[in-house]
């Protein structure tokens, strides 16, 4: 006898993701683990949030009721993790940059699963070698603006870039919190010319409205678009599995709509979802809501398609 839980008319997005798709599937989504957190300014074990999404992703179907679609219908390849857990940073930038142009190749979209922040910037670099021809969009809680003093981590990603040579027009930061960055890195952002637009903003213009107009914004100015969704985003009721969650973030349905438009534009070909220690994590809260965004992008990448 199965079990109760097994429905042949009940798919699971996890078999899903180990390949199980429909006829009629097209277009092609690739998804790649990147465990890294050593850079991680509070001790933690993103390394292990790649497989805790996955096996959140068995506890969801692949029906998308809000748009009438199954996921089923875009190809996946789970691509694993890579060998990240004991490098540093600076050690781990070329494995990812590589492992990110390998991915993006041939494919519509990829997302990583981090992993901690300090992926982004070495992950853009794989998504495309002219940095002047970039877009970067935040969705975080910080600047991630820190002084490079003392090396890489995952609070100086987008200062990094930066120095790198991301220009500042090209980079959007959304859901930034008040009480949880300082002056002095609002000023930086303000010297680079970085558009910045605090949570209260986005609560108060709504997710969609929002997130179109900032997503068309950075279409009209760059080629390629890299989405960071860092998911200490979110209020910390919803997200205990992340060291820099605050109280007043924002909810899994507000990242969900987000990681929707964000897989339906044209220009966003690679999305992270990072800063998720599993071990802090309660009721699989974080790790569900992480999953929920990876299947949320799959659906508006698969409606872009159509």
């Amino acid at each position: 006898m199965s079990a109760l839980h097994e429905d042949p008319y009940w798919p699971r997005a996890q078999s899903w993701l180990a390949g199980e798709s429909l006829p009629t599937a097209r277009g092609l989504l690739r998804v790649l683990g990147a465990p890294l957190t050593l850079g991680s300014i509070t001790p933690s074990r993103c390394d292990l949030a790649p497989q805790a999404v996955r096996d959140a992703l068995l506890r969801f179907s692949t029906c998308d009721a809000a748009h009438g679609r199954d996921v089923r219908d875009l190809r996946v390849e789970d691509l694993g993790d890579l060998a990240l857990a004991q490098l540093t940073v600076e050690n781990a930038q070329l494995p990812i940059e590589q492992a990110v142009r390998n991915a993006a190749a041939g494919a519509d979209a990829v997302v990583l699963l981090g992993g901690d922040n300090s992926i982004t910037r070495s992950a853009l670099h794989g998504m495309h070698e002219d940095l002047q021809r970039c877009g970067l969009l935040t969705l975080d809680a910080h600047l991630d603006l820190r002084t490079l003093e003392g090396g890489l981590r995952n609070g100086n990603p987008v200062r990094a870039l930066l120095d790198d040579g991301l220009p500042g027009k090209n980079i959007v930061q959304v859901g930034i919190q008040s009480f949880a960055n300082s002056a002095a890195y609002f000023q930086v952002a303000k010297d680079a010319g970085i558009r910045v637009i605090p949570v209260e903003q986005l609560v108060d213009e709504g997710v969609k409205t929002l997130l179109e107009r900032v997503l068309q914004d950075l279409a009209e100015k760059v080629d390629v678009i890299y989405v960071d969704l860092d998911l200490d985003v979110m209020d910390r009721a919803f997200a205990p599995a992340t060291a820099g969650a605050r109280p007043g973030g924002l909810t899994p349905l507000d990242i969900r709509r987000a990681a929707y438009l964000c897989g339906a534009h044209p220009k966003v070909r690679v999305m992270d979802l990072v800063e998720m220690d599993p071990t802090r994590d309660s009721n699989d809260v974080t790790a569900m809501a992480a999953a929920a965004c990876l299947l949320s992008f799959a659906s508006g990448l698969l409606g872009s398609l159509e």
